[in-house]
């Protein structure tokens, strides 16, 4: 078959059904709903789509825009009353199962000094990236990390947890993520709140660091027989500071900067099984070029600012904005400024992707790989 003649299939036999209602099949389609079924040929493009279409929309949700109503919050609710005090951030396209893009969710949560919120478990997997504030910790089974800002701590699945801010803080507000859309879509989702409401904390603050944390070392006695990483706490301070010593020796990712993704040490997988993440940094005045892969990601800005473009849109960012790349949309990173680099934290379903031997990656080979801005 000819290019010609499979584009004319391709449009006129696959792209919609080709096939003329007569009475007859419109009464036989009427008899297969009364058996809970139906023809295939009516619902075959939209079930198996030629590439993926996501229904998530690119956007971008400024910092300084949310900040005011997120601690506006804390005057309006205990986190008693709320279980967890939290502005979740709701993509246009994903509003029925309240996801911030593809089967991610994300919200902001806020709490002052002294507060801290019950400890829960549930079949999602977690994280935190905090914001601003000094003084906030978690707790994961029995394993408590003091937080600073732009560190990200892990509450996988199963796992008991809590968080809170030191009397002697300041208020602290930081990002949410899990994968509470994707749970729910398999139809797994558990919660439960601990007996006693608060657990105890049964080793030395911060041993997951102090364990877990030395460059490119393994401790030779360990136990640790869990599906997820155990060095739970990943700080920004030697984060940075491995992309900078990266710098110097790489030219990077065409798509992505510099780029490193935060691994388990004991598989150098990834922290999480459904969820993925990493930080890139981008040099004076880089300009990447456009890709587009399967998967979703959610990116905060850590430090700097400058734009991306996504399909197409141009979207202008600064430190602590956060905004969304959907499955299969050309995407671009720019610095802004030509003295100081921007780094941007990310974390996506990648994992999922990849283990499910889901993921493509196509570069836009157009205008020298860049996209023109329409918007």
């Amino acid at each position: 078959m000819t290019q010609d003649r499979y584009d004319i299939y391709k449009e006129d036999v696959i792209g919609r059904a080709n096939v003329t209602d007569t009475p007859e099949l419109v009464q036989y389609y009427k008899d297969l709903e009364q058996f809970e079924a139906g023809a295939l040929w009516n619902v075959a493009n939209k079930i198996e789509p030629w590439e993926p279409k996501s229904q998530s929309v690119p956007v971008l949700w400024r910092y300084r825009d949310l900040r005011d109503y997120v601690l506006r919050s804390v005057d309006l609710v205990t986190p008693e009353q709320a279980g967890r005090r939290v502005i979740y951030l709701n993509n246009p396209g994903r509003q029925d199962v309240s996801a911030a893009v593809g089967w991610l969710y994300s919200g902001l949560q806020v709490m002052h000094p002294g507060e801290a919120a019950s400890a829960h478990s549930h079949s999602s997997s977690a994280l935190r990236f905090i914001m601003e504030g000094s003084g906030a910790y978690t707790v994961v089974d029995g394993h408590k990390m003091t937080l600073g800002a732009n560190d990200f701590v892990l509450t996988p699945n199963g796992a008991w947890h809590e968080h809170g801010v030191s009397a002697e803080g300041s208020t602290c507000i930081w990002q949410d993520g899990l994968d509470i859309p994707l749970v729910n879509a398999m139809e797994a989702g558990f919660y439960a709140v601990h007996p006693d409401l608060s657990q105890a904390v049964t080793y030395p603050v911060n041993d997951a660091s102090h364990i877990w944390g030395g460059p490119g070392l393994k401790p030779t006695l360990h136990d640790w027989q869990k599906p997820y990483s155990p060095l739970l706490k990943y700080e920004w301070e030697p984060t940075y500071e491995a992309l900078l010593r990266y710098s110097k020796v790489t030219d990077g990712s065409p798509f992505d900067g510099i780029i490193m993704d935060y691994t388990n040490p004991l598989t150098g997988g990834p922290v999480m099984a459904t969820i993925g993440a990493s930080m890139q940094m981008l040099r004076p005045g880089e300009h990447t070029k456009a890709h587009r892969h399967t998967g979703s990601i959610m990116y905060q800005v850590a430090k700097g600012e400058g734009y991306s473009i996504i399909n197409g849109k141009r979207f202008d960012w600064r430190e602590r904005d956060i905004f969304c790349v959907p499955s299969w949309m050309f995407h671009e990173h720019v610095n802004g400024s030509s003295s100081e680099d921007a780094c941007l934290f990310s974390f996506h379903d990648l994992p999922v992707m990849r283990a499910l031997n889901l993921y493509f990656e196509e570069a836009l080979v157009d205008n020298n790989g860049h996209q023109i801005i329409t918007e």
